[in-house]
């Protein structure tokens, strides 16, 4: 049996292969949907949520600001796959949701994909699915802890390059 070293050396590995294919395969997906990698995003964004969202809500699960969410739900209504409606709490606000349509577009893409996905899983037995759905969940919450963290040091700094005011850049 390897050595717990050995194990999470492996898991760091593969995670960094996992994002690379799934870089490429969103990219390709974005392609042939005809649409830019970060508006796919914000398509599978909408899609995980059971109500609409306003543009400020989808700029902040992106991590985008509130102008260039504005643009990306543009792009996406002009393609057809989201639609404004009226926030019956604020009429003076919009709410962002997928259009019909376009559910239909993206379940017809995902098909082959999703199954080769199902099957992989298929190969776990539920308590492994469990574990393996811990896992991506508490990596995610990392992620975007990261993400904020990264933002905000940036933010500080004024350069991007620079970690924060307490690390001066050359």
């Amino acid at each position: 049996m390897p050595k717990r070293a050995e194990l999470v050396d492996r898991i760091k590995e593969e995670s960094r292969r996992h994002y690379a294919a799934w870089t490429l395969f969103n990219q390709a997906m974005a392609d042939h949907l005809g649409l830019h990698p970060t508006d796919l995003q914000c398509v599978s964004l909408l899609a995980m949520e059971r109500e609409p969202l306003s543009t400020g809500e989808i700029a902040r699960l992106a991590g985008l600001t509130p102008g260039s969410a504005t643009r990306l739900v543009d792009r996406l209504e002009k393609a057809g796959f989201v639609e404004r409606r009226a926030d019956p709490a604020d009429r003076r606000r919009a709410l962002v949701a997928l259009a019909p349509e376009a559910t239909a577009r993206i379940s017809e893409a995902w098909e082959i994909p999703g199954g080769a996905y199902r099957a992989v899983l298929d190969g776990y037995a539920d308590e492994e699915l469990a574990l393996i759905g811990d896992y991506l969940c508490k990596a995610s919450e990392v992620g975007r802890a990261q993400a904020e963290r990264l933002r905000a040091a940036t933010a500080r700094s004024g350069h991007p390059a620079c970690p924060g005011p307490a690390t001066p850049c050359a």
